[in-house]
């Protein structure tokens, strides 16, 4: 079926599981590839993960499955393996996410397709890589956030925690993607495909850069909850009738607006404690008493006022209730085996381009004819 959309005609592969590989290869289903999901007997594990998507389904499988067709291989029989390789040698993109060296000791070396087919873009997904001392150890998004650090610098003062989505899983998905992308440019313009390697751990390593040069720098992070480590003031106020406001001073120009329209203490900003955001941060203590004895004199609704005049950057601490009727938004409606789901529109939008959503395959729902 013909759709106009960028990837129109290409033929995605994903032998995936879970989150990371089947978030890449739903953005790439969402682009109008082909995307055959390749699931063993029993199915992808994710179908199992919860059951408060219509008709008892489970939610991550909904979001990240939608616009597949699903392929049932069962690749420790020497007949799925022959049907996997004929459906790769007809394929654009090889996505696979299983442990390192399960595909090799089963004949289907990710190495030995590509030399096969040149023009072939493969990305295997790992939670380590392939060489290195926990090339071999299985890993998921949680075991990453710990192994990485990631937990220890978020939460609270107390404890680390853990980043309330599968935040790994989604950053090796969209880097993965990115690289897919690349490598398709770069076969348009050479003929040749590519072989992309993409670990979680090194994908979170390439995140906290900023936390990891803090602690080589002498200045460990430490955890602060809802505020920013190295910018003030950066966090959480009380008003007086009892809401809750996060607010972001970027620059000294901004404090200083802040100070003379907010706090209406124009001084404030020529004080040597807060004059700079580097002092402000040093003086964080200090720095949040002020601001707080000002919001604790507002109701919400005055904050908000004077926030606004001040053009100051500020959120509403909002739960999930709050998103799901947030005027902001938006949200696409995709046909399941359980019944229609609506849930967040991929962020992208392309003007006068608009995008339609395939349903969330069943298990073993595909075209059959494996091209």
């Amino acid at each position: 079926m013909r759709t106009g959309l960028p990837l129109d005609g290409l033929v995605v592969v994903a032998i995936e599981q879970a989150v990371a590989a089947p978030f890449c290869s739903s953005r790439l289903a969402d682009a109008g590839a082909r995307v055959i999901k390749v699931e063993r007997p029993e199915g992808d594990f994710a179908r199992g993960y919860d059951d408060v998507a219509a008709g008892g389904q489970s939610s991550y499988f909904v979001w990240l499955n939608c616009g597949k067709e699903s392929m049932v291989v069962d690749l420790s029989a020497q007949g799925g393996r022959d049907r996997l390789r004929a459906l790769i040698a007809r394929a654009d993109i090889l996505i696979q996410n299983l442990k390192p060296g399960v595909l090799a000791r089963l004949g289907l070396g990710v190495e030995d397709f590509c030399r096969a087919h040149p023009r072939l873009i493969a990305c295997s997904i790992s939670a380590y890589g392939e060489t290195g001392p926990l090339a071999s150890r299985k890993a998921y998004d949680l075991l990453i956030q710990a192994e990485s650090g990631l937990a220890s610098v978020t939460g609270g003062p107390d404890e680390p925690a853990r980043v309330g989505i599968s935040v790994v899983d989604i950053a090796t998905g969209a880097t993965a993607h990115a690289a897919i992308l690349e490598a398709l440019i770069a076969r348009g313009l050479t003929g040749q495909g590519a072989d992309i390697r993409v670990s979680m751990f090194d994908v979170m390593a390439d995140w906290l850069t900023v936390p990891l040069l803090h602690q080589e720098g002498g200045r460990p992070p430490n955890r602060v909850g809802l505020a920013h480590p190295s910018i003030a003031p950066y966090g959480v106020f009380g008003t007086r009738d009892g809401g809750r406001i996060l607010i972001s001073i970027q620059r000294d120009r901004e404090w200083a607006k802040f100070c003379a329209v907010f706090l209406r203490d124009a001084a404030a900003a020529q004080d040597p404690r807060f004059a700079t955001n580097v002092a402000r941060t040093r003086n964080r203590a200090e720095t949040d008493a002020r601001v707080g004895r000002v919001f604790a004199d507002l109701s919400g609704e005055e904050a908000v006022a004077r926030l606004t005049q001040a053009d100051v950057a500020f959120a509403s601490v909002n739960d999930m209730a709050a998103l799901a009727n947030h005027p902001h938004l938006r949200r696409i409606s995709v046909e399941t085996p359980g019944g229609p789901v609506a849930f967040p529109a991929p962020a992208a939008i392309v003007r006068g381009v608009p995008r339609g959503y395939g349903p969330v395959p069943g298990l073993g729902a595909c075209r059959g004819d494996e091209t």
